[in-house]
């Protein structure tokens, strides 16, 4: 049975509604939907720009695809530096649990400081924090099996060093950045480097790739440089040097080789050293790469070059007697002494017994000037060609400024400066037939062409005098080499301190060339402060040269030009300096 409804027993439902009601909110939902189009359109079609930018900065991100860094090999493919996959560790701070014991493990995996990590896991005001950068893949793995919330990884390029100290101012090293700091690492980086590729993709806020959102740029590895090191020779002069620098308590020192046939760098070491595997507290000590960024007065080294431009005048020949007696010599006031009076000697024995006296008598033939071109076109006063940062140009003063005093000084290397380097490059004028070559750290099987600074029979005769200084009756008579002929040049030198010298601290040199006859190679060789007793070029710089020149010869297959045991006589002789 239906029953029917009277609405007019409610007063609620008895009320007239007026019209206007329905009609504001039919036109208010109306307005609400038009707003939503406007707005919409807004978004997707007007301002679509802004916030297609403005998502993007919030979840779009560059990843870089860093490159592969070239490797550097030595002058037969031997790598002393290549890069290998390292993990770094990082972390999104908030979403870390620091009482998670979980922590402690790993602070000893990174060997690091438990409270140091948790320090860098509390800057919670961050959503990425580095914890440490390139660890060894098997601590990477371990890390990875701890399974801590918000610590991940990112895969990183450490480089490597297996020629360690030996080779470590050549070679130099990287940054955690894989950017070169030093040695070669620094002077070729850029095209070391190679070129980084990217990959544009969508984060979450986890920083988990959601999806890549435009077409990768793969990276493009840097391609391989090729040095023109010997390892074998680098390691060689290396050990070598440093066991002299212990044997005799020096403070340092340094040992160049050089090609004379293609001017390639064949080893360029220094003592002390470092390891460019593990850099941790270096100091200046170590990282000074002496050989291009130390400067000093190189002693007796200059004499051949005064005696060769006294032959090229035509002031003397290599017979012609002068007179050192009684072993001193006074010129504007002060006098210059040999280490013991010689009395009449040729040109050839001033050059043999290291006579200041009989080389200031062939300097003071000379003008100024002519001495100033000669050292000049040898390379001193300018920087060595080489693309080492902090190579120095040395000091030579223009000659209008010299004072006799001044001349006759310089004649037997006081007064100017220069690095090992450039004295190393300056002797291939006397293994080159009187040619300065270019010398150059990359491989090379061109043979360099030279500028001429002696005529070759001239610069052959001046050999011939470094070959007598090598020998009997010569101040470098230790540098004789087992089955090959040297000949060489020893130069002690008292230290600069302030206006004046210093008491007691010398730097001793020793340059020369071998075999005499057909010269491969060039070896410098400088020992900062010996403090045991000897001090003389010829006695703590020369066995150094002997063993090197032995070993280069050797590994070059360059076969003996003379009997197999030195000349050497029971008394040295001392030079004057």
């Amino acid at each position: 049975m239906s029953r029917s409804i009277n609405y007019s027993a409610s007063p609620l439902l008895a009320s007239k509604t007026p019209v206007w009601r329905s009609k504001f909110i039919v036109a208010g939902l109306a307005l609400a939907f038009a707003g939503l189009g406007a707005r919409a359109a807004y978004v997707q079609v007007f301002g679509n720009e802004f916030f297609q930018r403005q998502g993007e900065v919030r979840f779009a991100r560059t990843l870089e695809l860093p490159a592969n860094r070239g490797r550097v090999l030595d002058r037969n493919g031997l790598i002393l530096a290549s890069s290998v996959v390292a993990q770094s560790i990082w972390a999104i701070p908030e979403d870390v649990d620091r009482a998670d014991p979980k922590l402690r493990q790993l602070a000893k995996l990174l060997d690091l400081p438990l409270a140091d990590l948790r320090k860098r896991l509390g800057q919670e005001d961050k959503t990425f924090v580095w914890v440490k950068r390139q660890v060894d893949e098997p601590v990477a793995k371990e890390i990875a099996a701890l399974g801590i919330k918000g610590i991940y990884q990112r895969r990183e390029y450490k480089r490597q060093y297996p020629e360690g100290e030996a080779a470590a101012h050549v070679v130099g090293f990287t940054n955690v950045e894989d950017r070169g700091q030093e040695g070669v690492e620094l002077a070729f980086n850029q095209q070391l480097s190679g070129k980084a590729g990217s990959r544009r993709v969508i984060k979450d806020r986890l920083g988990r790739v959601v999806e890549d959102v435009r077409d990768v740029v793969p990276p493009v590895d840097g391609p391989d440089l090729q040095l023109s090191i010997d390892s074998k020779v680098q390691y060689f002069a290396y050990q070598k040097l440093r066991d002299a620098i212990q044997e005799h308590k020096a403070r340092a020192g340094s040992v160049v080789v050089l090609d004379v046939q293609t001017g390639e760098v064949l080893a360029l070491a220094n003592y002390p050293s470092y390891n460019p595997n593990r850099r941790q507290n270096l100091s200046g000590e170590q990282l000074r790469n002496r050989a291009l960024t130390d400067s000093f007065e190189p002693g007796s080294t200059m004499k051949p070059f005064i005696a060769a431009l006294a032959l090229d005048k035509g002031l003397v020949k290599p017979t012609t007697a002068i007179q050192t007696a009684p072993g001193r010599i006074s010129i504007g006031g002060s006098t210059i002494n040999d280490a013991h009076p010689h009395g009449v000697l040729t040109v050839n024995e001033v050059i043999q017994k290291s006579s200041n006296v009989g080389t200031v008598k062939l300097a003071m033939q000379m003008s100024p000037r002519e001495m100033w071109e000669t050292y000049a076109q040898a390379g001193f006063g300018q920087k060595p060609q080489v693309p080492f940062p902090g190579a120095v140009s040395g000091r030579l003063r223009p000659y209008k400024t010299w004072r006799p005093i001044e001349q006759a000084t310089m004649s037997y290397g006081y007064g100017l400066s220069a690095s090992l380097f450039q004295l190393a490059q300056a002797y291939t004028i006397f293994a080159r037939d009187g040619a300065l070559i270019p010398v150059s750290m990359l491989k090379t099987d061109t043979p360099a062409s030279g500028v001429q600074v002696f005529s070759e029979k001239n610069a052959n005769a001046v050999r011939k005098m470094l070959e007598m200084a090598a020998g009997p009756g010569g101040t470098g008579q230790l540098a004789q080499t087992m089955g090959y002929s040297v000949g060489g040049k020893s130069g002690t030198a008292r230290k600069q301190e302030g206006k004046g010298y210093a008491d007691k601290k010398y730097r001793s040199f020793f340059v020369g060339l071998a075999p005499v006859e057909s010269p491969r190679i060039v070896v410098a060789v400088m020992v900062d402060e010996p403090s045991n007793g000897a001090y003389f070029g010829g006695l703590v710089a020369g066995p150094v040269f002997s063993e090197t020149v032995q070993q280069t010869l050797r590994i070059m297959g360059a076969q003996p030009d003379m009997s197999v045991k030195p000349q050497i006589v029971s008394e040295v002789v001392e030079e004057s300096f």
